[in-house]
């Protein structure tokens, strides 16, 4: 699968360090009126913002807010917001685009722009093209009458948590379930804990105390080590982990064993009350799922990193679920894009439904040993072009031959070189990891 070339958007939006690059207030007023002009010349005049919890998104809310007014677009403001949120308000509305100030998994001091369409989903190569075009010219803006307007929604998180609570669908509640769960002090921190009391369980919330910079710290999808131990010293049924901005989702088990997006996605297809063809995870999926899928029948396909790329061949394959192991988890029957709360809800609704633990759902998959490992770099796309690195990369793969895979690539979201090497001898797997990765440190000096 070919991926278009852009100078500003990444895999997922727009995402840096703030202060520096695109994300900086003047470049992020600029962008909105950049987008303004483009929704204009297609006949669009509404957009919703939302935002995560980290302290710069006040900051870019006002940039984004005046961009999109000095092209004429009326703006209604949503306020802390999880991603999925945004895409479903805007749908809901009627807006002509949703837009969402985070970065995601990062750490505070980072940020990010994402965008959706009208109907909920990440836009097209096309038109992140013909914003980025727009970018390049100075900015104009429009004449006095037709400046846009700004508003608050002030019920938008009570419509986003009875739309959750609508995806759970076991023939009882979650009456007699303790949960954990994570908010990782961003988005979700208002609306999780809302969602799953009202379904009927005892919740325990942690990170559920956003300041604007502890978002994500040591806490959340990608940090799960807190929500472990409180499954187990609360002895509780599971854990749900989300990430800042809400669209991933990991769990845990009773035990404290972690269930990450493969396994979510082979419960989802496995669990399902409706026939399910195949299902797509990316090349970071573990063999261990695929050949467990393949074993009940039902096909798996992979695509590029990137939740936008799994959205793809599900569309192209007519199929509902996809995700990535880092939790992105789609259920298209239910939303338009990866939902933490609602993947997070049909896993609920599938332990219910069968009476079974969440360790019992998964217990048929065998995993292959896999490590994954990252290194900071300044230059990511010219260490993944340098001869040593290739070399490097086609040894490891003769010694697996056909019993595992090698996948190195440079991050879409941080600057960082990804290494996964997985395969049936582990210890083998974990020296050719580091054997690459010292190449990656090789390569930097």
């Amino acid at each position: 699968m070919s991926v278009v070339q852009k100078k500003y958007f990444g895999t997922d939006g727009i995402r840096n360090r703030v202060g520096s690059g695109m994300i900086r207030p003047d470049q992020i007023l600029k962008l909105g009126w950049a987008t303004g002009k483009v929704m204009k010349a297609r006949g669009e005049s509404r957009v919703m913002i939302g935002k995560d919890t980290r302290i710069s998104g006040y900051m870019f809310e006002s940039a984004l807010e005046a961009g999109f007014i000095a092209a004429g677009i009326d703006v209604w403001l949503l306020g802390p917001m999880p991603t999925p949120a945004v895409a479903y308000l805007t749908q809901t509305f009627h807006a002509d685009a949703g837009i969402v100030i985070s970065a995601s998994h990062n750490p505070h001091h980072d940020n990010g722009i994402k965008f959706f369409s009208s109907q909920g989903k990440k836009i097209s190569d096309e038109i992140e093209l013909a914003v980025e075009a727009a970018f390049e010219e100075e900015i104009e803006v429009v004449p006095s009458e037709q400046l846009g307007k700004a508003r608050r929604i002030e019920d938008a998180a009570g419509r986003y948590i009875e739309f959750c609570k609508s995806t759970f669908y076991a023939p009882v509640k979650l009456d007699g379930f303790k949960i954990v769960l994570d908010c990782s002090h961003g988005a979700t921190y208002h609306i999780a804990p809302h969602v799953f009391e009202e379904l009927g369980a005892e919740v325990i919330t942690i990170g559920a105390e956003p300041n604007g910079i502890n978002i994500n710290q040591k806490c959340g999808a990608t940090h799960l080590e807190a929500l472990q131990d409180e499954v187990v010293k609360r002895s509780a049924d599971l854990g749900i982990a989300f990430d800042g901005d809400g669209d991933r989702v990991m769990m845990v088990e009773s035990s404290g064993k972690v269930v990450d997006g493969d396994l979510i996605l082979y419960i989802l297809a496995t669990q399902s009350n409706f026939d399910v063809p195949g299902v797509v995870g990316t090349v970071m999926s573990n063999l261990g799922v695929e050949n467990a899928l393949k074993a009940k029948g039902i096909r798996f396909e992979r695509s590029l990193v990137g939740d936008r790329y799994v959205m793809q061949k599900l569309v192209e394959n007519n199929w509902n679920y996809g995700a990535e192991p880092s939790g992105h988890v789609l259920c298209l029957n239910k939303t338009s894009t990866g939902d933490g709360i609602v993947a997070a809800l049909q896993i609920m609704s599938a332990i219910v439904s069968s009476g079974k633990t969440l360790s019992e759902l998964t217990s048929e998959v065998d995993f292959y040993p896999q490590v994954l490992k990252n290194q900071v770099v300044d230059d990511a796309q010219k260490i993944m072009q340098s001869i040593g690195l290739q070399n490097a990369i086609n040894e490891a793969e003769q010694r697996l031959a056909d019993e595992g895979r090698v996948l190195v690539r440079a991050s879409g979201t941080e600057p960082l070189i990804r290494v996964m090497i997985e395969g049936a001898d582990a210890a083998l797997v974990e020296s050719l990891a580091n054997e690459l990765i010292n190449v990656v440190k090789s390569e930097i000096s």
